[in-house]
């Protein structure tokens, strides 16, 4: 239901004041690859491994690309590609997303194509369908399907990001096992994967993803870590037979350059954008807090949250609105329930899908969740502003937190500015820019 801004819940919100904020900024590791040594830092790390004696003359080659928001996924997509035309072998790529892009062959195309990934751009065919091959069941009993273009190809390259996943926790989250199992399963992999609810796809993945190792027909994975600012950190070239004991290793890494809100808690946090391009579910919960299961915890703890953007690179897929605790208007025309309620029935996670709030303006979603915490007063309101998951390298912070950030009280955190006043236009839409 949409709050009207000229009905009783406008009038109620108008005298509700939002509290000055300051910019600060938060230091984390920094190591990272530039954009123009992925090529190089690629080739090099495939070659010492010795994987690239598994790419021979005439091969043909599937290279799996995702969903992902992820740093440099055109270059690291490109740079893999480009090693396997070294070779003397022929690559194509596969769009390697479960369910996403609405499920259609067309949509997971579009996907890559939001993220620089075309056929003109990585010099390479792209072969998108959700037609699977079924592999087998499980030692678990489920059954496991590969996308055909990829079965029927002379071998895998897995290229993918590690990282800790946003619903459960296991011994392997986001990485190649789930890339063989979720990504390369299509939809009826990705929906054998997640139908025993988040509480067991810990097991589900690493006992499916040895189904697909059993074919053969993954050479190795060459997956990409980040650090704390989104940046390209690492790469590692793993054997197939290597994977489901090297993984879980690469996740502990993941897991401690993983960036954080430093200041632990507040009342409320406002996200400028959502999207999945940062995340599956909108946001990264990792960060925000806003988890859609219980078999994950951290992040930030706060009363109330509001998002108030929705990326273009989303294709409307609003998946993660249902984690808020109000969404804007913008976002609520923007929803495309078809690609939403597709994610639902492939995950069997609907929280995140439900409709939260939805107030006319930017202004009214911020002083909604001001209005709805419980034992804080103007004065002592924390609230926390990011522009989005993936970029916390500088957050804004209101006037309740400045005396202690100023003093040092938390490492790593520092004060950029003085406190001030918001900026609203008329219509009520936040134009304090990030700098």
């Amino acid at each position: 239901m949409i709050i009207r801004n000229d009905g009783t819940v406008s009038k109620l919100l108008r005298p509700v004041p939002i509290p000055k904020m300051f910019r600060a900024a938060q230091e984390f590791p920094r190591a990272h690859i530039e954009r123009e040594d992925i090529e190089k830092t690629i080739a090099e790390e495939i070659t010492t491994s010795g994987m690239a004696e598994r790419i021979r003359p005439g091969m043909r080659i599937a290279i799996t690309a995702g969903s992902r928001g992820i740093r440099n996924v055109d270059e690291i997509t490109r740079s893999v590609v480009s090693f396997v035309k070294s070779r003397g072998a022929v690559p194509f790529i596969v769009p390697a997303m479960g369910s996403h892009g609405g499920a259609t062959a067309e949509g997971q195309k579009e996907v890559l194509a939001g993220y620089g990934i075309t056929e003109e751009t990585m010099g390479c065919a792209i072969r998108s369908s959700m037609e699977t091959v079924y592999l087998g069941k499980s030692e678990l009993g489920k059954p496991v399907y590969m996308d055909k273009n990829a079965y029927e190809s002379d071998g895998v390259i897995l290229s993918c990001r590690l990282k800790p996943h946003n619903a459960f926790r296991g011994p392997v989250e986001s990485g190649p096992c789930k890339m063989m199992t979720v990504g390369l399963g299509k939809q009826r992999g990705a929906e054998q994967v997640h139908s025993d609810g988040m509480d067991i796809i810990a097991k589900n993945i690493p006992t499916m993803a040895k189904v697909t190792l059993g074919t053969g027909k993954i050479l190795f994975a060459i997956p990409c870590l980040e650090n704390a600012y989104d940046q390209t950190m690492m790469f590692e070239a793993i054997p197939a037979e290597k994977i489901p004991e090297r993984e879980p290793e690469l996740l502990k890494i993941a897991f401690k350059n993983m960036p954080s809100i430093l200041v632990g808690e507040g009342d409320v946090l406002i996200v400028d954008w959502i999207g999945k391009n940062f995340s599956g579910t909108g946001v990264d919960p990792n960060i925000t807090g806003t988890f859609s299961t219980p078999y994950a915890t951290g992040g930030v703890k706060v009363q109330r949250t509001c998002f108030l953007n929705l990326t273009e690179e989303s294709h409307g897929n609003s998946l993660g609105i249902g984690l808020a605790s109000a969404i804007t208007k913008q976002i609520y025309d923007q929803i495309d329930t078809n690609a939403m309620y597709t994610n639902c029935l492939t995950s069997t996670v609907v929280k995140s899908a439900m409709m939260p709030p939805v107030l006319w303006t930017d202004k009214e979603a911020v002083q909604f969740c001001i209005r709805t915490c419980n034992r804080v007063s103007p004065e002592s309101i924390r609230v926390i502003r990011i522009h989005n998951s993936l970029h916390i390298g500088e957050i804004m912070l209101s006037e309740a937190y400045y005396s202690d950030v100023a003093a040092g009280r938390y490492p790593g955190l520092s004060v950029l500015g003085e406190p001030t006043e918001l900026s609203f236009d008329e219509s009520g839409t936040l134009q304090t820019e990030w700098q």
